[in-house]
């Protein structure tokens, strides 16, 4: 088999990850292909076993289309989603179903040299658990919070490393194709590729989490900046509150919006005696605090969402900067801090109110992620699988598809 030929049918396969059951012309579209070249590629997918008849479509008239889809097993990515203080691994099939537990590690984030070699450690034995052979694993993507260059493999803010990069270490320990990326770019991704702002030309998508992180969809592509490092929305100067930012700096939106702000707020407020709820939230288990506190807005606690509705307030001013500079057409707010639903839309949409020129948001919409918590390793997996079979792919690359790599 030539090697074009080959490339081609790895594009196929990227096409049904991201797009599901389709037809030739589906594919003859997306891969822009002529249908009779197209056809014949799929037809050779099926005869290997790598892709399924899936049916026929629906038709107003003449014949009905035939649908394909990936065997679902045909190989697997492993996902990780990293923050400050948990990482989760996860595998993931070619229908973008989780494979098995998650596994969740306390790995705190810090520029400790050792902790790139550990958490390749960790990477190995969920491989070797998994029972699944490397062979069949076409990569492993990463998110982590930080400046993320991910072109060179490096996090300007977390996981140091002496030589080379974050990829190259971890592609020596694992044997796989490694990609990483900033948190909230995946986060911007999944919602992109499966979530809130699939097929949308222009998305600002806010990871609402122990940062306010964001992801920005322009014209349909992923936007990075000129250094792989746009997006930092938490790091906007927006008050005078002489308080610290983990940036360093002072008096960031992320000073008065993040989880961890409102976790500290809300053990202050019930020592000085607010009526809630909510008990024994503690800085140590901060993760079981935060989710404490959204569930306790949701369920009506009045000083829960008032806490809620002040971090949603000032998001809501650093969003309105946005939306005078880049007039998009959405807003989903995503990360593990988005499972407080609507109650951030009316805050945020306050501050529009105040903030912005009504006829520059006037068609703007707010939503609400359905991917919650798991956008990171649903935007992890769909890193590796942007990058499958590209030529000029600076990691590792593997031949996964031993069906079509024949």
């Amino acid at each position: 088999m030539s090697n074009k030929s080959n490339l081609f049918k790895k594009k196929l396969v990227k096409s049904m990850y991201f797009g599901g059951t389709l037809s030739s012309a589906d594919l003859s579209a997306l891969t822009q292909k002529n249908l009779q070249i197209t056809s014949k590629a799929i037809n050779e997918l099926v005869a290997e076993g790598a892709v399924l008849a899936a049916g026929y479509a629906h038709s107003t008239g003449g014949r009905c289309p035939q649908l394909f889809s990936l065997k679902p097993d045909l190989m697997y990515v492993i996902a990780v989603a990293m923050d400050q203080l948990t990482t989760r691994i996860a595998l993931v099939d070619m229908k973008n179903n989780y494979v098995g537990q998650i596994r969740e590690l306390d790995l705190v984030l810090s520029n400790q040299l050792s902790l790139v070699d550990e958490l390749g450690a960790h990477l190995n034995q969920f491989i070797s658990d998994s029972g699944i052979p490397k062979a069949k694993i076409a990569g492993i993507g990463i998110g982590m919070p930080g400046f993320v260059d991910a072109a060179k493999g490096l996090n300007h803010s977390f996981l140091k490393v002496k030589e080379g990069s974050i990829v190259s270490i971890l592609e020596n320990i694992t044997d796989l194709p490694i990609s990483i990326d900033n948190d909230s770019c995946l986060i911007a991704l999944a919602e992109f590729k499966i979530g809130a702002a699939l097929g949308k030309q222009n998305v600002m998508v806010v990871n609402i989490g122990w940062g306010i992180g964001l992801g920005m969809i322009l014209n349909q592509k992923l936007y990075r900046g000129n250094d792989g490092l746009a997006g930092e929305l938490s790091h906007i100067p927006l008050f005078t509150n002489d308080k610290i930012c983990s940036c360093g700096k002072m008096g960031c939106l992320e000073t008065e919006t993040s989880l961890l702000v409102v976790v500290e707020k809300a053990i202050k407020g019930l020592k000085q005696g607010k009526l809630s709820i909510l008990k024994n939230l503690n800085l140590e288990n901060v993760e079981e605090a935060a989710r404490l506190i959204l569930d306790a807005a949701i369920q009506g606690d009045a000083f829960a969402i008032e806490l809620i509705s002040e971090a949603g307030y000032n998001i809501g001013r650093g969003i309105a900067i946005l939306v005078h500079i880049l007039n998009p057409q959405t807003i989903v707010l995503s990360g593990r801090g988005s499972l407080g639903g609507k109650l951030w839309t009316t805050p945020i949409q306050q501050a529009l109110n105040e903030h912005c020129i009504p006829k520059i948001a006037e068609n703007l919409e707010i939503e609400i992620s359905t991917l919650g918590g798991m956008a990171e390793l649903y935007g992890a997996a769909a890193l590796v699988m942007e990058h499958y079979g590209d030529v000029h792919s600076k990691t590792k690359t593997r031949n996964t598809l031993i069906q079509i790599d024949n």
